[in-house]
């Protein structure tokens, strides 16, 4: 009768540690992201249009830096969160451009 057991036992499921090796990696990005930034204002010699694109910029890959690596966004289990998040993204881009039109009309 012993022989109908399966000889596996059952093991607790254990998350993948990633270490810290990423999260170091990402916060020196970060950073980076920021003194880019920082110079690019600071500088003052640049097209005042130029910085606007350098700081839209260095924001948008400062969030998905922050979602992926600090929020874990990039592992399973989260599709909920990332379906908020983009449907929060689209109502206050609605919001801008209602208000834009609002103030343009």
């Amino acid at each position: 009768m012993a022989s109908n057991h399966s000889t596996e036992e059952q093991r607790p499921v254990r998350h993948k540690v990633e270490g810290p090796k990423k999260h170091i990696i990402a916060f020196i990005f970060s950073i980076l992201l920021t003194l880019i930034a920082f110079a690019a204002v600071a500088g003052g010699e640049i097209n005042t249009d130029f910085i606007y694109i350098i700081l839209i910029g260095c924001a948008i890959l400062q969030v998905f830096v922050q979602m992926a690596f600090w929020m874990h966004m990039k592992d399973r289990g989260h599709t909920f969160a990332i379906i908020g998040i983009l449907f929060g993204v689209m109502v206050v881009a609605t919001c801008v451009i209602m208000a834009e039109y609002w103030a343009w009309w």
